[in-house]
């Protein structure tokens, strides 16, 4: 099952997770012990971002190494900077009539 990218990143114990591996990769286990949360817990997070591509997996013999997906990030920003500037164009717009009604009123 493929997850919402947007989902996924509006729970604060994932975003947690996102910093962390920002700074470089990491075991489930040392993740684990940043949060007051089980394992299982911590674990049932990783799943989501990884099934969001934020995260990617890179076995080292025994253990998994999770790293962030700059890409996948650097999507996230694109989209959002869209959404920025709709929206900055949108208020601009709504100043535009709000000066329109105000040089009426006088």
């Amino acid at each position: 099952m493929r997850r919402d990218v947007f989902q996924a990143i509006a729970d604060p114990t994932r975003r947690a997770i996102i910093m962390l591996l920002a700074v470089g990769a990491l075991t489930p286990n040392a993740i684990a012990e940043n949060f007051d949360s089980s394992r299982q817990a911590v674990s049932k997070h990783l799943r989501i971002l990884t099934e969001c591509e934020i995260l990617t997996q890179e076995q080292k013999g025994r253990e998994i190494h999770y790293h962030l997906n700059a890409g996948k990030m650097k999507d996230l920003e694109k989209w959002l900077e869209q959404f920025k500037q709709l929206m900055a164009k949108r208020f601009d717009q709504l100043d535009t009539v709000l000066e329109q009604l105000k040089s009426k009123g006088k």
